[in-house]
């Protein structure tokens, strides 16, 4: 009985495995969806508008976004993990839906982000910027570090809400440089963006697309960007990397994402059709415009990507005690 049960279940494995690789062979042969968990607009959206367009071509079938915004990107991601795993309903990861809102939300997060998903491949990449109003008693970052230290809660900082990532990051740096700046936090990056133009608060703590018009126009100064060299625009800002705050130098990221337990073979067949969209010049160049580089790198170093800022993100909030409201 023993022997008739072990053939059994051989035969069901290879039969299953047979099964997902001619599904994987003939995948697609309709429409896919992806789910953006955001307002159309944004970074996000229009990242993944730009890759999945282009997937479409390779994939031969429309990949259509479809925006499911709410709850800090905690509705649209739920649903892409709910989702039946069959690559035809997909979802955009961002390090605020899978690493800052799991850290500050682990009772009743509808989703477990390391868990609940199979990552295909990251996107992009995109740079954070540290920017000041030009009154800032402050020329450059060294100084600004000091300026900090020797006034303590005086300055203030915007971010884009309470536990966002940007959020997050005036966090980590208040942790990294042993200063003290008040978080005041508004209801999206536009408003802490206009508010530190006006001078309401004196620093920001933005990605960089959103500040970079406002940096070129004079009416912010960059201080330091969290990416892996010198902007070209922004010669004269260095990274915080080369500042001495290597821990700061991370930039935030746009990928892909599958529900758990997607077949292999589908997984890679998108991410094939993603790093051709991206080596597409159309596609590198319009990243650029947005102050993103192609990434397009493999399922296993998306996760480790993924899990990272996960454990990055929730350090942080145990540390400064930081609670979503």
């Amino acid at each position: 009985m023993k022997k008739i049960h072990a053939l059994t279940v051989a035969f069901s494995i290879a039969a299953l495995s047979v099964s997902h690789l001619a599904f994987a062979q003939t995948f697609p042969t309709k429409p896919i969806r992806v789910i953006v968990p955001f307002a159309p607009g944004g970074s996000t959206d229009i990242i993944a508008r730009l890759v999945t367009q282009r997937m479409s071509q390779e994939l031969g079938q429309p990949v259509v976004v479809e925006n499911k915004a709410g709850a800090g990107g905690a509705i649209g991601a739920a649903e892409g993990a709910r989702a039946a795993p069959d690559g035809y309903t997909l979802s955009i990861a961002t390090v605020s839906t899978m690493a800052v809102l799991p850290a500050c939300r682990p009772k009743d997060l509808p989703y477990d982000p390391i868990k609940d998903f199979a990552p295909v491949t990251n996107f992009a990449n995109t740079a954070n910027v540290i920017a000041i109003n030009p009154k800032f008693p402050a020329k450059d970052f060294k100084s600004f570090v000091e300026e900090l230290k020797k006034n303590p809660g005086k300055y203030s900082y915007g971010s884009s809400g309470t536990c966002g990532v940007l959020h997050l990051f005036g966090e980590a740096f208040k942790m990294a440089t042993g200063t003290d700046i008040v978080h005041v936090p508004y209801k999206g990056s536009g408003p802490a963006l206009a508010d530190a133009v006006g001078g309401q608060v004196e620093i920001l703590f933005d990605n960089l697309p959103s500040s970079m018009p406002q940096i070129q126009a004079g009416k912010l100064r960059a201080l330091a960007v969290a990416w892996d060299k010198r902007i070209d625009s922004m010669k004269d800002v260095p990274t915080l990397a080369e500042v001495g705050y290597p821990q700061l130098n991370q930039p935030v990221w746009y990928g892909l994402l599958a529900p758990r337990g997607t077949p292999k073979e589908i997984i890679n067949k998108l991410r094939d059709a993603a790093v051709i969209a991206l080596k597409d010049p159309r596609v590198i160049r319009v990243l650029d415009e947005q102050g993103s580089l192609a990434s397009g790198n493999t399922p296993e170093e998306f996760a480790k990507e993924i899990k990272a800022q996960y454990d990055w993100a929730r350090d942080v909030v145990k540390t400064q005690k930081i609670e979503f409201n």
